[in-house]
């Protein structure tokens, strides 16, 4: 089912309805372009989930950097009421600390009005640092936030030069490889030329596969090549 949404403003905030599938391609561009539709008086935006069908990996990176985008404008994202195997995604990611997902809508629109706490600085020294590159704003955001949930260090940029430099930086290091950027042989050559880097490339259907798989896999993957570092 493709997904449709509706809307609604309750004064605090934006209600958004989805129903069907949140994936990779038009789906996501589809809900960006909403959310960025009708944020245009508020930033605070509550995503309806009740009706969703399917996430995969893709449309969990579009959720992430939505959130991102919100609230670096001060607003925020809220999602309510999501199926259970949307749970089950945020739960097997790390994310659902980061969502913190409501029963209901009034609750979500309610949260907008309690005064959130600032993060605190993290001071925590890392003996590894995991950078990512790709083309995809969507598939980086996911990336750096499923693998600092996971208590890594990391940096992310869609040009290979500048992951080479960020991976110079750390005395252990690994490189993501998006699907976006395995075509371009030059910039590989590049990643491979780093030293004490490894380079681990990202199956090409990454984004289009069930998200509770791809993110537990690549941490393993990413645990495997540290303890052999």
């Amino acid at each position: 089912m493709q997904l449709t949404l509706e809307h609604h403003d309750t004064g605090d905030a934006i209600v958004i309805r989805c129903r069907g599938r949140i994936v990779t391609g038009e789906e996501a561009k589809l809900l960006q372009a909403e959310v960025e539709k009708r944020t245009i008086l508020t930033k605070n935006v509550v995503l309806q989930l009740a009706d969703v069908s399917y996430i995969d990996s893709g449309g969990l990176g579009s959720l992430v950097r939505l959130l991102g985008v919100l609230r670096s404008a001060r607003g925020d994202l809220k999602l309510c009421q999501p199926p259970p195997f949307v749970v089950q995604v945020l739960r097997a990611t790390n994310l659902l600390s980061v969502f913190h997902p409501y029963e209901s809508e009034a609750e979500a629109v309610e949260a907008f009005s309690v005064r959130q706490r600032a993060p605190k600085e993290d001071t925590q020294a890392f003996d590894a640092r995991i950078v990512c590159v790709d083309s995809s704003l969507d598939l980086l955001a996911y990336l750096r936030v499923l693998l600092q949930r996971s208590g890594y260090e990391v940096f992310t940029t869609q040009y290979a030069s500048d992951a080479a430099m960020f991976a110079k930086g750390a005395t252990k290091s690994i490189v993501i490889c998006g699907p976006g950027i395995q075509t371009n042989s030059i910039a590989i050559e590049k990643l491979q030329g780093v030293p004490k880097a490894k380079l681990l490339r990202l199956p090409a259907d990454f984004s289009t596969s069930q998200a509770h798989q791809a993110g537990p896999e690549l941490l393993n993957q990413v645990r495997s090549l540290l303890s052999l570092a």
